[in-house]
């Protein structure tokens, strides 16, 4: 094999899932490839969150000698503190009519969040273009936020290409001007899996930013 070849497949490994015991998770951060009875899975782990994912099933319907394989989710840095979307909110609303970024960040090795805004290069009422900060030594994004001005919130097909790549939850608020819109999903490696809401914490945040 050539050397490009065993560089990337050193980086991008594919594993066969074994019928008789669990597939051993993996103990770096990476992605790899599950080989499974029941599909080809991708799994994904960061400092905070590992996600497996199905990501194709097979045409015909041919023995597959390896065990199957379940999704899952795992958020290990626990539950994201509501402060830090209020916090947003805050700057979304400051920034009216136009548009505002910022990243909630989680340090693996003290367990704390913060929010960083995001410093504009362009923006206004339909458009965000964003210098990317420097990040502390340890630190993950882990919500990419950005609002909408007054406008709805959605994800748009720039969003789409924008987050193709990344592995993080993404945030919208829209209608700033008022109680905000919101829209809300994970995103691993080109998944876009919407959440059937933002968690409640956060949504009593945001209203009380809102009646404050």
């Amino acid at each position: 094999m050539n050397a490009l070849d065993t560089v990337l497949q050193k980086s991008f490994p594919s594993v066969m899932v074994p019928r008789s015991e669990a597939v051993e998770p993996m103990t770096t951060d990476g992605e790899r490839l599950l080989t499974a009875a029941n599909g080809i899975w991708l799994e994904v782990q960061r400092p905070w969150i590992r996600v497996v994912r199905r990501i194709a099933r097979y045409d015909v319907a041919t023995a597959i000698p390896y065990g199957e394989i379940a999704e899952s989710t795992e958020l290990l840095c626990g539950a994201i503190p509501a402060e830090h979307v209020a916090a947003f909110y805050r700057m979304a609303h400051a920034a009216l009519p136009n548009e505002a970024g910022a990243w909630i960040v989680w340090n693996r090795h003290t367990g704390q969040f913060r929010t960083v805004s995001l410093p504009s290069l362009s923006h206004g009422p339909g458009h965000l273009r964003y210098e990317r900060p420097l990040l502390d030594e340890g630190e993950s994004v882990v919500v990419d936020c950005h609002s909408h001005g007054s406008g709805d919130a959605f994800f748009s097909r720039t969003d789409n290409d924008d987050d193709r790549h990344d592995v993080k939850l993404a945030l919208v608020l829209g209608n700033c001007d008022r109680s905000p819109s919101t829209a809300f999903r994970l995103c691993v490696k080109g998944i876009f899996e919407k959440q059937g809401g933002i968690p409640g914490t956060w949504h009593v945040a945001l209203k009380a930013e809102v009646t404050a």
